[in-house]
């Protein structure tokens, strides 16, 4: 039994001097097979903490139905860490930010249009309430208190920056305390007064995040917490990045030399991220500042270890500071795992989404009389099809779709209309013969906003469709969660040979290949245009050409000796090729550095973490 507690301005662990020096490492972006192997790396830099947040849309993906195995089994990874000699700090809070879909919270919420999200509501409380009878039991064991190495829990997430419910927060720690949680609790927040007011609780630890201006971030904390430890809960050493950007990379002297400013003052910290991982899945999030940004696949975060497990100038420059403070690495770093290039992979099959066989394999029509976002429909992630039938003669006008969230493309009698964006939300033109057409508009949920006062983000279309003034209704609505036992539904044949020159309608390609010895490969997708793709059943996650992404992580656990199964939702067609690469190289997409701006909170509404 281990208890950590703090008196004037120092942390005591049983009684002792302690100081934390922690790295974040989320279970849920790393494929539970490499789990020991990104703990190691992280003992092997000097660490003694790994911090992770919890997910509640991974451990409940629809309401009731609560998922702990797999990628979701959080226990074995607490037990796993503790096993290796690390402490750990989790952060249960209901929303997580984290660049994760919606910041954690399951979409479902949305369905209930009433709801308030983070505050006092009480259909939302309830809500929290069942998520944490069904978690935090499965936690308390787990605390250092009962024997296991969890030290501390967070009982919300950078709330300044975003209300002022301090009922909310107090009902939240008394929540996780009547449930048994008796190790020390905290909140974060980014050093300002705005959300030192707003995210802390008089009798909780504050903790702050920011990526540099040491002196001034530890000032401004003092300011409202003159005796307390000091500790940087998110230690940004890198960032994350959206489509359509440039892949952001920080130096790692800078990022060195801020480390060591910061263990100078006596802090202890937590460094965000030690391994990013990958948003596997539907599972990205997004920022919305002056426009809607979704957040690729790769969680990199030009962290000190690579989204792949390799170490880096950041990892060595992280370990010499480490050293010189005290906290030398306490294992060998493990064996590099092989990286595979398994070459060329032709996706000589072919499944039409439009096909009347394959939509009714993925899934059942629904009539609306109304457009209603995926939600009302019981769907969180994935995209979603909505169909009319238009009556003509139409002349010359135009097509538009309020509020789309996030992207669709349009056809008219299965010819392709074209694409409105969220981000570029401009109407389309619009004939329709004397005899009327059907009107089908797919629409692609991109990822729900993680960060900010625009977090409820319903998706499909969430007001309407109209051709100039005039609402269109009679639907008929199909859900397309895309879920694998769905996927093996379809029916396959032969590609049609278009090009991404004369695009066509969106289909499924699948390809096979031969994998006589197992490793880590990358997923080029050169001539794709943009959509999903799928290993052996598993989600890797999205492709788009816009980049900066170019190539998609498939982590070896993923494939099987033998034959493996390679599938892609394209969007817009297979190139003439209809092949992909298997490349034993990543390839993040041309590079920018961090802005210092974003790293203090200097512009708050332009932020995520």
């Amino acid at each position: 039994m281990s208890l950590l507690t703090w008196s004037n301005g120092q942390y005591l662990l049983d009684g002792e001097p302690y100081r934390i020096i922690s790295g974040a490492i989320h279970y849920f972006r790393v494929v539970p097979e490499y789990w020991e192997d990104r703990l190691l790396k992280l003992k092997a830099c000097g660490f003694n903490t790994v911090e992770t947040y919890i997910a509640w849309n991974v451990h409940e993906p629809k309401e009731g139905e609560f998922v702990f195995t797999g990628m979701a089994d959080i226990v074995s990874f607490i037990k796993l860490a503790g096993e290796l000699g690390l402490h750990v700090i989790v952060r249960p809070s209901p929303f997580i930010c984290a660049e994760w879909e919606f910041g954690g919270l399951p979409g479902w919420l949305l369905a209930y249009g009433d709801m308030k999200l983070r505050c006092c509501d009480p259909l939302y409380l309830s809500k929290v309430d069942r998520y944490y009878d069904e978690l935090i039991p499965r936690l308390v064991p787990l605390l250092s208190t009962h024997g296991g190495p969890i030290l501390a829990v967070q009982v919300e997430n950078e709330y300044g920056s975003y209300g002022n419910d301090r009922a909310y927060l107090g009902y939240l720690r008394d929540g996780l305390v009547n449930r048994g949680i008796d190790v020390l609790l905290f909140t974060s927040d980014g050093p300002t007064d705005e959300m030192l007011l707003g995210g802390t609780l008089d009798d909780v630890h504050a903790t702050v995040n920011f990526g540099s201006r040491v002196e001034e971030s530890f000032a401004k904390y003092r300011e409202y917490r003159k005796d307390e430890p000091l500790m940087v809960m998110e230690y940004w050493n890198g960032w994350f990045d959206h489509w359509m950007q440039d892949h952001h990379v920080r130096d790692a002297e800078d990022v060195a030399g801020v480390l060591d400013e910061m263990l100078e003052h006596g802090s202890s910290i937590n460094m965000y991220m030690f391994h990013g991982g990958t948003n596997f899945g539907f599972y990205n999030g997004a920022n919305h500042a002056a426009a809607y940004e979704p957040t690729t696949t790769s969680y990199d975060y030009d962290a000190p270890l690579t989204e792949w497990g390799d170490r880096t100038e950041k990892f060595e420059a992280v370990r010499r500071v480490l050293s010189k403070h005290g906290f030398a690495p306490s294992c060998p770093f493990p064996e590099p795992i092989p990286k595979t290039a398994y070459g060329k992979v032709a996706l000589t099959e072919q499944a039409e989404l439009f096909a009347g066989f394959n939509l009714d394999a993925l899934s059942q029509p629904v009539k609306s009389v109304n457009i209603e976002p995926m939600e009302k429909f019981g769907q969180s992630y994935g995209f979603i099809l909505y169909s009319t039938y238009v009556q003509g003669p139409r002349k010359g006008q135009k097509l538009y779709i309020q509020e789309v969230r996030d992207r669709a493309q349009v056809f008219l009698d299965g010819k392709a209309l074209g694409v409105v964006e969220r981000w570029n939300p401009q109407p389309l033109d619009i004939s329709v013969p004397a005899g009327g057409a059907r009107l089908d508009i797919l629409v692609e949920n991109m990822g729900r906003v993680n960060y900010g006062p625009l977090i409820r983000d319903p998706k499909g279309i969430t007001q309407g469709v109209r051709i100039d003034n005039q609402f269109q209704y009679d639907w008929t609505v199909r859900t397309l969660p895309l879920e694998p036992e769905t996927l093996a539904s379809l029916m396959y044949g032969k590609p049609n040979g278009e090009t991404a020159e004369q695009p066509g309608t969106p289909a499924f390609y699948r390809g096979r290949f031969e994998a006589e010895e197992i490793g880590d490969t990358f997923l080029r997708f050169d001539g794709w245009n943009k959509g999903v793709a799928w290993i052996n059943g598993f989600n890797l996650g999205r492709y788009w050409n816009a980049g900066p992404q170019r190539a998609l992580y498939i982590p070896g656990p993923l494939l099987r000796k033998g034959q493996n199964e390679l599938v892609l939702l394209e969007l817009h067609g297979c190139p003439e090729s209809c092949e992909v690469e298997l490349s034993a190289h990543p390839d993040l997409g041309t590079t920018a550095a961090v802005d210092d701006a974003v790293l203090n909170f200097v512009q708050e509404d332009e932020l995520s973490e």
